[in-house]
């Protein structure tokens, strides 16, 4: 069993920015993520621009350059890369943590497919990129549906739909229509989403508008089959021929994992964590939550330009918990 004063699990810009804090105090630490570096941003679409400027993804005043006011994703791995290997984190990547657990001596015991750790303070940073939310229909399993999206032009000649409304399924229709793609939309609500960034909404609205990408509001998805979809429509049921789904519906961080930890969730639907909003740390003592995963369900809440603080708010409990001892 290998000890380490503090495990940080999730190798993405917030466990990074957890980790510089840590070697700056001192403190014996170890990065595990399941991944690459920021994996969750390596799985982006592969010219994802963000809604955030560079400075504001900046972790640890570290100087972020971009060609534009608004990194794309490359630019972002670039930086966060450079981050870790300039400053020669500790980072175990393609190490995936199987469980945490707590013993009665107030340690963890962290097991990953690799290695079991045992430290005093854990971090988990996870974000929610892994697990899409599921429509729970028949034929969502066919290999014609994804979750997530990639490139374009794998789409290329073929009928397209794209489910749900915000700035990735936007993006994705965008991009998917300008590479030859035909493009319907469906969505659940009755608009374009009203978080969809600033400059894109237009252009999905006119694109609409001129009917250059089909889309169906107030519908949801009742089935897929290998070569067309069902809908549910407000005029009722009606049947498309579709080649490819991309039901980019949203994702939610793995409350499954936290529970299992002993952190208590609310019971409101909206899963939200309990933890010291002063010090990050949980219900249970000496285990703290940074980034996205404060959120809950609210994915929207918690990103990286208002949660990097989260780094030296959680460290500097550590570093006065060691000094108390």
């Amino acid at each position: 069993m290998i000890y380490k004063e503090l495990i940080i699990i999730g190798g993405g810009p917030i466990g990074i920015a957890c980790g510089l804090e840590a070697k700056k105090k001192d403190i014996d630490y170890l990065i595990i993520e399941k991944g690459t570096i920021v994996n969750s941003l390596f799985n982006y679409p592969m010219n994802m621009q963000f809604f955030s400027s560079s400075e504001k993804l900046e972790i640890d005043n570290i100087p972020f350059i971009s060609k534009e006011a608004k990194p794309k994703r490359n630019e972002a791995l670039e930086y966060y890369r450079r981050i870790v290997t300039s400053n020669d984190l500790c980072i175990n990547l393609f190490e995936k943590v199987v469980s945490t657990e707590k013993k009665e001596n107030g340690s963890f015991v962290v097991t990953t497919e690799k290695e079991i750790y045992s430290c005093k303070y854990v971090i988990v940073s996870t974000g929610f990129y892994d697990m899409p939310n599921t429509m729970g229909i028949k034929g969502e399993n066919l290999p014609k549906v994804a979750h997530y999206y990639k490139d374009p032009h794998f789409y290329s000649m073929q009928k397209l739909a794209v489910i749900g409304a915000s700035n990735s399924a936007v993006d994705a229709a965008l991009e998917c229509y300008r590479k030859g793609a035909d493009v319907t939309m469906i969505v659940r609500g009755p608009e374009i989403g009203r978080r969809v960034k600033y400059w894109v909404k237009p252009d999905i609205e006119n694109r609409i508008a001129e009917g250059s990408i089909r889309a169906f509001f107030n519908t949801t998805l009742k089935e897929v089959k290998e070569d067309s979809l069902v809908l549910d429509t407000p005029e009722g049921e009606k049947t498309i021929k579709n080649d490819f789904v991309l039901a980019l519906t949203g994702y939610k961080p793995n409350f499954g994992f936290l529970e299992k930890i002993g952190v208590k969730l609310s019971d409101d639907g909206k899963f939200y964590p309990q933890y010291n909003e002063d010090t990050m740390e949980t219900n249970q003592s000496n285990l703290y939550l940074a980034g996205v995963i404060c959120g809950g369900m609210d994915t929207h809440l918690w990103f990286i330009e208002n949660s990097r603080v989260h780094a030296k708010i959680i460290l500097e409990s550590i570093a006065k918990k060691e000094k108390n001892k």
